[in-house]
């Protein structure tokens, strides 16, 4: 099968080997060698040769973004990147540098940069029909229907199409009032659910946050359940290959999840009308918040309360579905529940507009009270993607490969934590995975944004593009696409080590090195 084939070209699947070093450094031509005395990693190989870059100048495109782009859209890096070409996990500048992507576009680039396969769904789609809006019925909205379905278990049968988290879930909160009744919507915080005048208030990060009235109308926040910075936690809440390094006493159950459940219950006894509710959202490991995870059973007895108080449960899939946490295709099957609604984006469509919501016949039916419309929900050329990334993930098995290839990073990095002190917690499952730097491990506080910075644009420097988030954006982020091999991984580590001892010998007062343990 041709994307077997090119899985196997494009990776090279190794046993993990001791820390390998190479004489001399054989990253992308172009890219200047470390400013420091170390050896650097060989970049794994990549048979595919983009063309040349026919575009702006990069002064032209710099005066452009300042003249004429809105100011939100924020650049990386002090010298930002212009962003060429990409194939499966590698992008391409301008110049021909060429990276490991370990960010995929934001959770966004699921089965390769322009993979070959969606690549020709799309292009024999838009040689047929590209848009019609739904007043006409045409054959992939309905052929994709069926395929996504299918992914689901129980009654999530019912599907609408549109085309970003945002409006995903913007939707999502409409339906759950439409259907209840009720108002008032919870979400924990540190939460991320989109941006749109909705999902604003949903969402909960004050960096995140317009001063605009009405924001939070019927919208609460609870404590978020998080096992390494919250009040409570230990080192057996989470369902990780990884665990926190704070002490724990439990014998049996979780006790950090009992308490951050009670403080939950508490909200509802204080704060909410009683039997009242209109539907509660969580992430199965929120993303934007820095890849914080739960204590295990939480998210099904946080679902049990909110549908005794008259609500639905809502499950934000945009980061975490269609495979990226390795055990389960979507990542609320990891916490033994069934939602009511389910949310997805990013991921879905390997990087084009597509998202959509999965939830009972019963709660789609309250669309039905009103005329409601997405111009562009499942056209044709989105639901041929749509239908393309299902088939890939499939026959490469992806899901497996995130899994293997996930759990292999993690163990891999919680080695680095046992040598570098500025690694606070190591956590995640598959291939999402976040790294948390901080300036005092014991007392758990952030590493100051300038080391962070610092220790990023080394990395970008040596090849590898790392995503950051987090309140404080000290956790560095790790979403590459599910193609991602083992070697990947080694080139990867080793910039890490890389870019964390050059750090440490510039600003040697601000680091402890922990010896390697056996």
């Amino acid at each position: 099968m041709m994307s077997k084939r090119l899985l196997a070209q494009t990776c090279r699947i190794l046993p993990r080997p001791s820390v390998r070093r190479s004489s001399s450094s054989t990253l992308h031509s172009k890219v200047e060698p470390a400013m420091m005395n170390q050896m650097q990693s060989e970049m794994p190989e990549c048979d595919h040769r983009p063309g040349a870059y026919e575009g702006s100048s990069y002064e032209q495109i710099l005066k452009t973004r300042r003249d004429h782009l809105t100011p939100n859209l924020l650049a990386h890096f002090k010298k930002p990147l212009v962003i060429h070409a990409g194939h499966m996990q590698w992008l391409f500048d301008h110049e021909g540098r060429r990276y490991l992507d370990m960010f995929g576009g934001i959770v966004t680039v699921s089965v390769g940069h322009c993979h070959p396969k969606v690549n020709k769904a799309l292009s024999e789609q838009t040689a047929k029909l590209w848009h019609t809006t739904n007043i006409y019925m045409h054959p992939k909205i309905h052929e994709y229907a069926e395929r996504l379905v299918a992914k689901f278990p129980g009654n999530l049968k019912s599907v609408c199409f549109v085309n970003s988290g945002s409006e995903a879930n913007d939707l999502a909160m409409l339906m759950a009032r439409m259907h209840t009744g009720h108002q008032d919507i919870l979400s924990l915080r540190n939460c991320y659910h989109g941006m749109s005048p909705y999902t604003m208030g949903l969402t909960a990060h004050s960096t995140w946050r317009f001063s605009l009235p009405g924001v939070n109308n019927g919208l609460v926040h609870v404590m978020n359940p998080d096992p390494y910075q919250g009040i409570w936690g230990g080192s057996k809440c989470r369902d990780s290959p990884v665990q926190t390094t704070r002490d724990c006493q439990c014998q049996e159950g979780c006790q950090a999840g009992d308490a951050y459940y009670n403080e939950l219950e508490e909200t509802f006894k204080y704060s909410l009308p009683r039997g009242k509710v209109a539907a509660m959202f969580a992430e199965s490991i929120q993303g934007v918040g820095g890849t914080v995870q739960f204590p295990k059973g939480y998210l099904k007895r946080a679902a049990a309360l909110v549908r005794a108080n008259g609500g639905l449960f809502v499950a934000d899939e945009v980061q975490t579905g269609f495979g990226r946490t390795g055990e389960h295709f979507w990542g609320f099957q990891g916490h033994d529940y069934v939602p009511d609604i389910v949310t997805m984006a990013k991921g879905i469509g390997n990087g084009f507009p597509l998202a959509a919501v999965v939830t009972t016949p019963e709660i789609a039916a309250s669309l039905g009270q009103a005329l409601h419309f997405n111009t562009y929900g499942g056209n044709p050329m989105a639901s041929a993607v749509g239908i393309a990334v299902l088939d890939v993930i499939e026959e490469e098995q992806l899901q497996r490969n995130s899994l293997e290839v996930g759990t292999y990073f993690l163990k891999g990095l919680a080695e680095l934590q046992q040598r570098f002190e500025i690694i606070g917690d190591v956590r995640g499952k598959g291939l999402m995975i976040g790294v948390e730097l901080v300036g005092n491990r014991e007392k758990r506080t952030p590493l100051a944004t300038p080391h962070v910075l610092d220790i990023w644009e080394k990395c970008k420097d040596l090849g590898v593009l790392f995503g950051r988030g987090g309140l404080h954006g000290n956790v560095l982020s790790l979403r590459p696409p599910l193609c991602l091999c083992t070697g990947d991984v080694e080139f990867a580590l080793e910039t890490l080590e890389a870019a964390f001892k050059f750090h440490m010998n510039k600003s040697p007062r601000s680091w402890r090195n922990i010896p390697r343990t056996k």
